[in-house]
């Protein structure tokens, strides 16, 4: 199977190059209708949850000259059978200021501004030549001032107004705050800079009717909250539940998504097996309290694309490493190592994170990002936690658990040597016998923190990393879930073998239970789990063999007490 046949558009934000090439789309158009409500819209999501393709969607919708090619481009789509006035009556300018170029001096950092954004207005100017006749700019490589020179010629010549689109508008003053280059990014969004005279251009604009909207997206609004009364006119509509949805795929998209990579390219699994595999692995994201779960859109694609091209088969990788949120985040967020293990002890041990509702919805700048008690919101915006329900974050899903649980490793000096687990690891893969795995874990990982630590430690915590331990070694033979709801309750840990290779239909499950190290000598008496934790376990077992009765399920009850006892019993012989 070629590139060319294969019609999951992983890595395209251009929208003319996926409905021009007939790649799946999942349609959010619907949403430009309810933006024309707003002058200064902004939007804000996690990295790579497809604010490109969106603000390409919008660029053509509103672009004057691709008004011929409205019917190929929209046509089945929501706006297409029911367009708006607005389309396509607008001189499109389109800014990436994913695009700058870094400079530790403030200077070249000008610089690389203006010179990356210059190009923008030349290219809009270039494009409508038609309507803008001998016009030349008298500031060439300023950004701001060319921009005030289109607005003007604009209004003396009672042209269309300026539909402006800023993608990624925080990406550069982010890297600023990562790099602990604070003076610099004060510099940039504060006083007459020349972040705040481009946006005070735009504002003014706005204001005389010479742009009609300015859509920005970004990942967090601590940038548009410095920027103060250089745009003060922005809406940030994230938190607006009839927004929610604008990115990012809902179940029933997904499910419509899979059931056409399965039709077009053969599976080696039921639509039931995948479907609970993608659930439990990418699923996860809420934006609004109590509002719909929501898949990444980049990591659902990622895989499908994956699956494409093995035919069916499953991806020994499961997750897009470009979705690995850079750990320098939470560094810099924590600010000092104190800060990074309280916030991780809370995520990794408690397993959420309490939240007030006017922090959530208050303004959000610099110096509030950095405070502890807005953790949990600072870690929202950046996708690395989402919202359980109107008081509690939790982390969205099994990508994020490894991140943390590696930072928490890396901070507490745990070593993930491979020679500590790969003897036991080689073992299972000869004999499929689970138990020296978990009791390699006990040894090996949990043998490295002092008595103290298991104070703390839990039964959350164990099997998030257990979990973490395992998939170091077995992704490419498992899939995990971490507390899969089932009819019957939450299973602690699934492991599912992977379709097309020599594990699938392989299933095990863990139930964890964790003592104090007082009641050790209980578990040191055991010699075969207690009959309750049998049942829990094995009704686990019932509600997943419902599904998928071909399953070879194997169940297992681990009993920890801290450091000072552990012993695992399978459950169903």
């Amino acid at each position: 199977m070629t590139e060319a046949d294969i019609k999951i558009p992983y890595a395209i934000a251009n929208f003319a190059e996926l409905r021009e090439r007939g790649y799946y789309y999942i349609d959010k158009t619907e949403y430009i209708r309810k933006l024309e409500r707003y002058k200064a819209p902004v939007f804000l999501r996690p990295r790579r949850f497809g604010k490109s393709l969106f603000v390409s969607t919008l660029a053509h919708y509103y672009d004057r000259n691709k008004a011929d090619k409205f019917e190929a481009l929209f046509g089945g789509t929501s706006i297409g059978d029911n367009p708006t006035a607005e389309h396509n009556k607008y001189i499109v300018i389109r800014y990436d200021f994913s695009k700058m170029s870094m400079s530790k001096d403030k200077g070249e950092l000008e610089k690389n501004f203006h010179l990356l954004n210059s190009g923008a207005a030349r290219v809009a100017v270039a494009q409508n030549r038609d309507i803008f006749g001998d016009f030349t700019f008298r500031s060439d490589g300023n950004a701001s001032q060319m921009l005030r020179e289109i607005t003007d010629y604009v209004s003396s010549h009672n042209l269309p107004p300026l539909y402006i689109l800023i993608d990624e508008y925080d990406n550069f003053t982010n890297q600023l705050l990562v790099e602990y280059n604070d003076a610099m990014y004060e510099d940039v969004t504060t006083d007459d800079s020349f972040l705040r005279t481009f946006f005070k251009v735009i504002k003014s604009g706005i204001g005389e009717g010479t742009i009609r909207s300015c859509f920005c997206t970004g990942v967090l609004p601590v940038t548009m909250d410095d920027l103060t009364s250089g745009f003060n006119i922005a809406e940030i509509l994230t938190l607006k539940p009839e927004f929610s949805e604008m990115l990012g795929f809902t179940h029933a998209e997904a499910a419509d998504y899979l059931r056409f990579a399965i039709a077009e390219y053969g599976p080696q699994a039921s639509f039931d097996e995948l479907w609970t595999m993608i659930v439990n692995n990418y699923d996860g994201y809420r934006f609004v309290a109590n509002g719909t779960l929501l898949f990444n859109s980049t990591i659902l694609t990622y895989f499908l694309k994956n699956f494409a091209e093995l035919s069916g088969g499953i991806p020994d990788e499961m997750v897009d490493e470009n979705l690995r949120t850079d750990v320098s985040w939470i560094r810099r967020l924590t600010l000092s190592l104190e800060n990074a293990k309280e916030m991780l002890d809370t995520l990794l041990i408690d397993g959420e994170m309490l939240y007030s509702q006017p922090d959530f919805k208050s303004k959000f700048n610099k110096r509030k990002f950095f405070s502890p008690e807005i953790y949990p919101i600072s870690l929202f915006y950046l996708g690395m936690t989402t919202l359980k329900d109107a008081y509690t974050m939790v982390l969205p899903n099994l990508t994020a658990r490894s991140i943390y649980q590696d930072y928490y490793n890396e901070l507490n000096k745990i070593s993930s040597k491979a020679q500590l687990f790969v003897p036991a690891y080689r073992t299972f893969v000869g004999n499929r016998e689970l138990e020296p795995l978990f009791y390699n874990y006990v040894d090996k990982y949990l043998g490295q923190f002092p008595a103290q630590a298991f104070d703390k430690i839990n039964e959350n915590f164990v099997r998030c990393s257990f979990f973490e331990v395992l998939s170091r070694y077995l992704s490419d033979s498992y899939t995990f879930a971490i507390e899969q709801n089932l009819p019957s309750g939450r299973a602690d840990l699934v492991l599912t073998g992977i379709p097309g290779s020599s594990f699938h239909n392989d299933c095990r499950i863990v139930e964890f239970k964790y003592f104090k190290a007082s009641e050790s000598a209980k578990i040191e008496a055991m010699d075969a789990p207690h009959e309750e934790d049998m049942a829990q376990v094995n009704g686990y077992a019932a509600d997943i063999n419902a599904m998928f009765p071909y399953y070879k399920i194997k169940t297992y009850v681990a009993y920890l007490a801290a450091n000072k006892a552990a012993k695992i019993f399978s459950a169903n012989g």
